[in-house]
């Protein structure tokens, strides 16, 4: 099976032709400002490459979960400022997503011009689990781009959903997968299906349940799966240390330590952690033994010693994917543990390691840190999408390009 890309699309010719594409501007906004711009530039080398052929350019994204209602606050009208500025042409935003201001606006648009429909999750029918619901959508959808329309799919953190805009609409129209998309499935291959030794996984975030899937894929093939953030206190409660108040997920006991017997050889916990009596970023901080966590304190980060040893592994690393972060990196108090595991990353990269963000909230730490951007192989747009990637889970919004 093999699927067609921008390039084939491109070579197809494309100039005086709409083209439909699905991009992943998903950013996360602040007081109606962007504050953390990533999916919006990793959107642009593809609809650049389109503007340049000559296309018509439509684009649909979403913006949070206005679950289905039109919702001013989840307006993509802040996105079309940030891609006019990065293309530095007028990206108008059209009113509705397939209604009549968009219609006339992307009958209206020339060869180079582009235009972007107003949040696609404002239409209920994007997300339906009804079938019917969402090919009529799509059809919607697809209709903007007249007779000789064609489709691209570019927005890699949506390729896990079955919805309309990435799924359906792919069946309707000759279809493409952008540059974002080919680049995201050729790192993660890399990573999944030969990965120079030692290969180091680094996983954090909240629940053990989220990454379940992936640590029971992974485990097998790693040298060392580093746990941290608040996921690892499930993972000592299971060892049977106490852990105060810290986040804990007693129903998954049980199944990390079924995880620790069977690959306790290669899961490596923090040894210390930093604590806090309350989830608040002036909360006087103290640093205690992994396994001696008081009473009424909770662990918001892994502590120095961790960092230490987690560094020296990485440091001998040839492959490393990280997604998650070792504590509440939003407050400093408790980034130090983020930083200090991301800057091992990128020091293991220098010395000719190949690194992978997994995207989400791991993405969004490199840049509110400060970090490197370039320190690192490669970071993802798709955070979900790429762990069931690496789960070996089909996406939908990939296999639907498949010829």
């Amino acid at each position: 099976m093999t699927v067609k890309t921008i390039d084939d699309l491109i070579a197809d010719g494309v100039e005086g032709r709409h083209v439909l594409v699905r991009a992943d501007l998903n950013v996360p906004l602040k007081d109606g400002d962007i504050t953390d711009p990533g999916r919006i530039d990793a959107s642009v080398p593809t609809l650049r490459r389109l503007i340049d052929a000559g296309a018509r350019v439509i684009v649909t994204a979403h913006l949070g979960r206005p679950k289905g209602e039109v919702n001013p606050e989840f307006s993509l009208a802040p996105v079309a400022e940030a891609l006019a500025e990065r293309l530095d042409q007028w990206v108008p935003l059209a009113q509705d997503v397939t209604g009549e201001d968009a219609h006339e606006r992307a009958n209206g648009l020339n060869d180079g011009d582009i235009l972007l429909l107003e949040n696609v999750r404002f239409d209920a029918r994007e997300t339906s689990k009804d079938e019917a619901e969402r090919q009529a959508f799509a059809t919607e959808l697809a209709a903007l781009t007249g007779d000789n329309g064609a489709f691209v799919s570019d927005g890699f953190g949506v390729v896990h959903r079955r919805q309309a805009s990435v799924y359906d609409v792919a069946a309707l129209l000759p279809h493409y997968a952008g540059g974002l998309v080919q680049s995201e499935l050729e790192v993660l291959k890399t990573v999944s299906e030969n990965p120079a030794q030692p290969y180091v996984v680094v996983l954090g975030g909240s629940k053990v349940s989220d990454k379940l899937g992936v640590i029971e894929a992974l485990a097998p093939k790693v040298d060392t799966l580093i746990i941290g953030g608040g996921m690892c206190f499930t993972f000592l409660a299971a060892q049977g240390h106490s852990v105060g108040t810290s986040l804990l997920q007693e129903d998954m006991i049980d199944t990390c330590r079924d995880l620790l017997s069977r690959f306790g050889d290669v899961i490596s916990l923090p040894t210390d952690v930093v604590v806090a009596p309350e989830f608040a970023a002036d909360a006087p901080a103290s640093t205690v033994a992994a396994d001696a966590i008081p009473d009424g304190q909770m662990g918001l980060d892994i502590g120095p010693d961790s960092v230490a040893a987690f560094a020296g592994t990485l440091g001998a690393a040839k492959t490393v994917f990280w997604n998650g972060p070792m504590g509440v990196f939003e407050f400093p108090t408790f980034a130090d543990g983020t930083r200090g595991v991301a800057e091992a990353i990128i020091s293991a990269t220098g010395a000719g390691a190949f690194s992978v963000v997994g995207g989400g909230d791991s993405a969004a730490a490199v840049r509110t840190l400060g970090l490197d951007e370039d320190g690192f192989s490669h970071i993802s747009t798709g955070g979900g999408a790429s762990l069931e990637f690496l789960e070996g889970k089909e996406l939908p919004g990939i296999t639907v390009l498949e010829n």
